[in-house]
């Protein structure tokens, strides 16, 4: 395996920490703190470079199904990051999150996971 993607693999390794960590949090919670941001932020960001690196080590080309999948989850995940952020701005981590962003969190959460499980299961049967 080339060098980037052993990389690119660490990397959304720890995109797969901080994101659930900072998703879960907000599912139980119903609140946006600072500390979820972070996680979520981080994830977002560890995700960002995790797919650069393997687009960089790809052999395959950045099109194909596994990266249709990925990018669609991690534009999901920006979006919601983003959306979370802006929430957090405008009301303060008091405020419960409304039901439409909470539902918007777990469906985005749950893409990026089929997209994590089938990158792994690529990597698997090689």
């Amino acid at each position: 395996m080339k060098p980037v993607l052993v990389i690119g693999t660490a990397i959304v390794h720890l995109a797969l920490l901080f994101y659930s960590i900072g998703i879960i949090l907000e599912q139980r919670k119903r609140r946006v703190t600072q500390k979820i941001l972070i996680f979520v932020t981080l994830g977002v960001i560890f995700d960002i470079v995790a797919t650069a690196c393997m687009i960089i080590g790809s052999s395959r080309g950045f099109l194909t199904m596994h990266g249709a999948v990925g990018y669609s989850g991690l534009t999901l995940m920006l979006i919601d990051c983003v959306w979370l952020w802006r929430f957090f701005w405008h009301s303060g981590s008091t405020a419960e999150v409304p039901r439409n962003l909470h539902l918007f969190s777990r469906i985005s959460y749950i893409w990026w996971i089929a997209a994590y499980l089938t990158g792994a299961l690529m990597v698997a049967f090689r």
